[in-house]
């Protein structure tokens, strides 16, 4: 079961999903990942910010912030001997946090390998805290850091995990606290490197967390706890008649995280997959709901069964020398993307025009233009590259369905509903697969275009 930073906003909700933990225990063995507190993790960066620019004052303010939200839970939800013991750990958590922004203070840099560390402090107050409201209710549970079991490469800030080492660890450090019928409570968000140092998996990096444990320990099912009721037809906030989908495919989740729907991280459902291990999406506010039920049965209807949509791309066309293959434009294009670590949205070709375009999110498009213009310039690139063009300020908007494939008249009908809006599109993209069908239109034409999406697929 993993809690996202949203699930533990104050001592009301950590105790709402104590009793939700509870509830699970009597029919077997549960293993717990939870994020840091809500607007925690913002914090200590605002910390370390203020550090760098040598803001005492605003420093201290954040600290007695950090400090005042976690033994608030403590007084509200523990009794004496466990109080003490958990507001000893939560100053000892905020000395570490103090000395790394002295140190931050002192050089006046924030490197990428201590910003890890000091950002997945957060999950190390909330582990202990949420084990020992558990306690409090008479369940045995331990509180685990994660930096025990996961084994991540040393990429900081962008790290990826080493899975057989990691397996390892989790077997040997949770199985005996399961098999005496304890509850691990494990940090989010947290790993470390094969020497021991802290390094993260991003932002969201809790519910890949929870799959990469289970699949270690070869779990029945995955829970997903969230304040929503499940994986929707489309953004609520964009469409205010979106409706949860019941059950979804692997592959259907998968395409939704990656482009845009924030209830999953992308990564997370690789492992699951893998293995055949059910994720079922739920609301921690409302529990006895449904929500979305993620498993490799799910064949799904005829058609489309969600829109994604994300406001920030851009989109890049690259064209080739007239003596340049094709091939040989998109090998060199997706190395330089590769040797920075950019993924690309949508990619659509024109072999006839030798022009190769593809959508990157907008946080990328300075790297993404500073790569191609140094290629061009320099090398072998210059002889590639006949031109460059950029659209900033675009939309990526991708209708979802393993069951579109066979299913006549479903692009038809998308291009029809946006053509009766004078939605302009910029690219299209459609899948081998046919799971998915993206289209680039102007950011500025997103809500439109998903609106009359979602109207005219009857979602």
């Amino acid at each position: 079961m993993k809690f996202g930073g949203t699930l533990l906003g104050d001592a009301d909700r950590i105790a709402a999903n104590a009793a939700i933990v509870g509830r699970h225990v009597a029919a077997g063995g549960v293993v717990v990942v939870v994020s840091a507190m809500q607007r925690v993790t913002g914090s200590l960066l605002r910390s370390a910010a203020a550090a760098r620019n040598r803001e005492t004052e605003a420093r201290r303010e954040i600290q007695e912030e950090l400090r005042h939200t976690h033994t608030d839970v403590c007084a509200r939800l523990l009794p004496e001997p466990e109080r003490v013991q958990a507001q000893d750990q939560i100053a000892a958590t905020l000395r570490t946090s103090e000395d790394f922004c002295a140190g931050f203070s002192l050089v006046r840099e924030l490197t990428p390998r201590a910003l890890d560390a000091l950002s997945s402090l957060g999950e190390t107050l909330s582990a202990p805290l949420l084990a020992a409201v558990l306690r409090g209710t008479g369940l045995a549970a331990e509180p685990v850091d994660a930096t025990e079991l996961i084994v991540i490469d040393d990429r900081f800030g962008e790290a990826s995990v080493i899975f057989e080492p990691s397996r390892q660890r989790i077997r040997e450090r949770l199985r005996p606290i399961l098999d005496r019928g304890a509850v691990p409570v494990v940090t989010g968000f947290r790993g470390a490197t094969r020497d021991g140092a802290c390094t993260t998996l991003g932002r969201g990096g809790s519910d890949y967390r929870a799959t990469i444990l289970a699949a270690a320990l070869a779990a029945d099912e995955i829970w997903i706890w969230t304040d929503v009721d499940g994986m929707m037809t489309a953004d609520p906030q964009l469409v205010p008649r979106a409706k949860v989908i019941p059950e979804l495919s692997y592959r259907e989740a998968s395409e939704l995280s990656f482009f845009g729907a924030k209830v999953l991280h992308p990564k997370s459902l690789e492992l699951p997959q893998r293995d055949g291990i059910p994720v079922l999406i739920k609301n921690s506010f409302a529990p006895a709901r449904r929500g979305t039920l993620i498993d490799g049965s799910r064949q799904g209807r005829p058609g489309v069964r969600a829109i994604a949509a994300t406001a920030d791309a851009e989109l890049f066309t690259v064209i080739g020398g007239q003596a340049m293959p094709f091939s040989r434009l998109a090998a060199l294009v997706f190395s330089w993307l590769d040797a920075d670590h950019l993924t690309t949205l949508v990619v659509t070709q024109s072999s006839a025009e030798n022009a190769l375009s593809f959508a990157v999110n907008n946080r990328d498009g300075a790297r993404v233009r500073r790569r191609l213009d140094r290629e061009r310039s320099l090398g072998e690139g210059g002889s590639v590259l006949a031109g460059i063009e950029e659209l900033p300020e675009m939309g990526v908007v991708v209708a979802v369905g393993e069951g579109m494939r066979g299913t006549p008249g479903i692009a038809a009908r998308i291009f029809s509903s946006l053509a009766r809006l004078g939605i302009n599109l910029a690219a299209i993209a459609q899948g081998s697969s046919e799971l998915s069908v993206s289209l680039v239109v102007g950011a500025a034409d997103l809500p439109a275009a998903v609106r009359a999406m979602h109207e005219e697929l009857g979602l």
